[in-house]
């Protein structure tokens, strides 16, 4: 996907032009993009401010980094029921001693 010229505290200004009332046609040729891509920053961005913004990306580096030590303490705990299985430690079905 391409990258955006316009940072999100761009794309929230231009928001904020749209709801004092300036018509999509002449904002998207003030800012030189199309109008439907106007509408789509008004569906993904709508309503935010620029601090909404910042704890957003905080929010999704945090969950980036729980996912990251997820998947690394998954790989963990599968490679030791690999081991105790081979290694006969575990739980054995059948009759009690």
């Amino acid at each position: 996907m391409r990258k955006s010229r316009f940072t999100e505290a761009q794309i929230v200004g231009i928001l904020k032009e749209l709801d004092a009332g300036t018509p999509a046609t002449e904002l998207a040729r003030k800012h030189g993009v199309h109008a439907n891509t106007i509408r789509m920053w008004r569906d993904r961005y709508g309503g935010l401010e620029t601090s909404d913004l910042v704890r957003l990306r905080q929010l999704e580096a945090e969950n980036a980094q729980m996912q990251r030590v997820i998947a690394r303490l998954t790989l963990e705990v599968d490679a030791m029921k690999s081991l105790v299985s081979k290694n006969g430690w575990g739980l054995r079905s059948g009759k009690p001693r």
